[in-house]
Protein backbone atom coordinates (compact mmCIF):
# COMPACT_ATOMS: atom_id res chain seq x y z
CA UNK A 1 0.00 0.00 0.00
CA UNK A 2 3.13 2.69 0.76
CA UNK A 3 4.32 1.70 -2.51
CA UNK A 4 1.31 2.70 -4.39
CA UNK A 5 0.49 5.86 -2.43
CA UNK A 6 4.50 6.61 -3.07
CA UNK A 7 3.95 5.66 -6.60
CA UNK A 8 1.20 8.02 -7.36
CA UNK A 9 2.50 10.91 -5.16
CA UNK A 10 5.66 10.84 -7.74
CA UNK A 11 3.13 10.90 -10.86
CA UNK A 12 0.93 13.52 -9.91
CA UNK A 13 4.41 15.67 -9.01
CA UNK A 14 5.55 15.20 -12.17
CA UNK A 15 2.48 15.10 -13.93
CA UNK A 16 0.64 18.22 -12.13
CA UNK A 17 2.94 20.62 -13.72
CA UNK A 18 2.85 19.59 -17.34
CA UNK A 19 -0.94 19.97 -17.20
CA UNK A 20 -0.42 23.00 -15.27
CA UNK A 21 2.32 24.78 -18.22
CA UNK A 22 1.24 26.94 -21.65
CA UNK A 23 1.93 24.92 -24.88
CA UNK A 24 3.73 26.10 -28.01
CA UNK A 25 1.15 26.94 -30.29
CA UNK A 26 1.38 27.38 -34.45
CA UNK A 27 -0.12 30.63 -34.60
CA UNK A 28 -1.77 33.74 -32.95
CA UNK A 29 -4.44 32.62 -30.69
CA UNK A 30 -7.86 35.11 -31.55
CA UNK A 31 -8.71 34.72 -27.30
CA UNK A 32 -7.27 38.06 -25.50
CA UNK A 33 -6.36 35.24 -22.71
CA UNK A 34 -3.29 33.16 -24.92
CA UNK A 35 -0.07 33.87 -25.66
CA UNK A 36 2.80 32.24 -27.59
CA UNK A 37 6.11 30.49 -25.70
CA UNK A 38 9.20 30.71 -28.08
CA UNK A 39 12.74 28.97 -27.01
CA UNK A 40 15.79 30.39 -27.48
CA UNK A 41 16.60 29.72 -31.23
CA UNK A 42 13.11 31.41 -32.36
CA UNK A 43 14.12 34.11 -29.85
CA UNK A 44 17.61 35.01 -31.35
CA UNK A 45 15.92 35.22 -34.95
CA UNK A 46 13.38 37.41 -33.96
CA UNK A 47 16.41 39.67 -31.96
CA UNK A 48 17.89 39.93 -35.30
CA UNK A 49 14.51 41.98 -36.98
CA UNK A 50 13.70 43.65 -33.66
CA UNK A 51 10.23 44.46 -34.20
CA UNK A 52 8.61 44.41 -30.88
CA UNK A 53 9.20 45.88 -26.83
CA UNK A 54 11.62 43.06 -25.26
CA UNK A 55 10.39 43.39 -21.34
CA UNK A 56 12.59 41.73 -18.32
CA UNK A 57 10.04 40.76 -16.14
CA UNK A 58 12.37 39.04 -13.43
CA UNK A 59 13.24 40.12 -9.99
CA UNK A 60 15.15 41.00 -8.34
CA UNK A 61 17.66 42.43 -11.32
CA UNK A 62 19.65 39.61 -12.48
CA UNK A 63 20.87 41.34 -15.74
CA UNK A 64 19.00 41.32 -19.15
CA UNK A 65 19.32 40.72 -22.43
CA UNK A 66 20.65 43.44 -25.43
CA UNK A 67 18.16 45.36 -26.57
CA UNK A 68 15.96 44.98 -23.58
CA UNK A 69 13.18 47.83 -23.34
CA UNK A 70 12.05 47.84 -20.20
CA UNK A 71 12.31 46.03 -16.47
CA UNK A 72 9.20 45.70 -14.85
CA UNK A 73 8.71 43.11 -12.53
CA UNK A 74 6.62 40.38 -13.33
CA UNK A 75 4.35 41.34 -10.07
CA UNK A 76 4.34 45.07 -11.11
CA UNK A 77 2.73 44.70 -14.84
CA UNK A 78 -0.63 45.84 -13.77
CA UNK A 79 0.30 48.47 -11.48
CA UNK A 80 2.79 49.70 -14.23
CA UNK A 81 0.48 49.77 -17.50
CA UNK A 82 1.59 53.44 -18.00
CA UNK A 83 5.05 52.15 -19.54
CA UNK A 84 3.37 49.49 -21.47
CA UNK A 85 2.41 50.23 -25.30
CA UNK A 86 -0.89 52.15 -25.72
CA UNK A 87 -1.28 49.55 -28.81
CA UNK A 88 -3.07 46.31 -27.30
CA UNK A 89 -1.89 44.82 -30.46
CA UNK A 90 1.53 45.99 -30.30
CA UNK A 91 3.98 42.63 -30.34
CA UNK A 92 5.24 42.14 -27.05
CA UNK A 93 8.15 39.53 -25.45
CA UNK A 94 8.82 38.83 -22.03
CA UNK A 95 11.47 37.06 -20.23
CA UNK A 96 12.75 36.53 -16.93
CA UNK A 97 15.53 34.37 -15.79
CA UNK A 98 14.62 30.79 -16.80
CA UNK A 99 10.40 30.96 -17.23
CA UNK A 100 8.34 31.21 -14.34
CA UNK A 101 8.14 34.55 -14.25
CA UNK A 102 7.70 35.35 -17.53
CA UNK A 103 4.72 33.03 -17.91
CA UNK A 104 3.10 34.76 -14.81
CA UNK A 105 3.99 38.30 -16.90
CA UNK A 106 2.53 37.06 -20.06
CA UNK A 107 -0.97 36.06 -18.50
CA UNK A 108 -1.35 39.67 -17.13
CA UNK A 109 -0.37 41.20 -20.35
CA UNK A 110 -2.90 38.84 -21.96
CA UNK A 111 -5.50 39.36 -19.47
CA UNK A 112 -5.13 43.11 -19.32
CA UNK A 113 -5.97 43.08 -23.51
CA UNK A 114 -2.69 42.26 -25.23
CA UNK A 115 -3.13 40.00 -27.97
CA UNK A 116 0.38 39.60 -29.43
CA UNK A 117 1.99 38.00 -26.28
CA UNK A 118 5.11 36.56 -26.22
CA UNK A 119 6.78 34.20 -23.31
CA UNK A 120 11.10 33.44 -24.17
CA UNK A 121 10.53 30.12 -22.36
CA UNK A 122 14.09 29.85 -20.89
CA UNK A 123 14.77 33.57 -20.35
CA UNK A 124 18.30 35.01 -19.43
CA UNK A 125 19.52 31.57 -18.69
CA UNK A 126 19.26 29.81 -22.29
CA UNK A 127 20.24 33.36 -23.72
CA UNK A 128 23.33 32.69 -21.61
CA UNK A 129 23.87 29.23 -22.19
CA UNK A 130 23.80 29.53 -25.96
CA UNK A 131 26.95 31.74 -25.59
CA UNK A 132 25.23 34.98 -25.44
CA UNK A 133 26.01 37.96 -23.14
CA UNK A 134 23.87 39.44 -20.88
CA UNK A 135 24.13 43.26 -20.08
CA UNK A 136 24.32 44.38 -16.27
CA UNK A 137 23.26 47.94 -15.79
CA UNK A 138 25.32 49.92 -13.19
CA UNK A 139 24.16 50.53 -9.50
Amino acid sequence: MIRITKRLALLSFLLIPWLVTPRVSDSWAICAAAYENILVDQFSVMLQQKDFVLINVHTPYQGEIPQTDLLIPYNKIESRQNELPADKHAKIVVYCLTGPMGYAAAQTLSELGYTRVIHFNGGMQAWAEQGNRLLHRGK
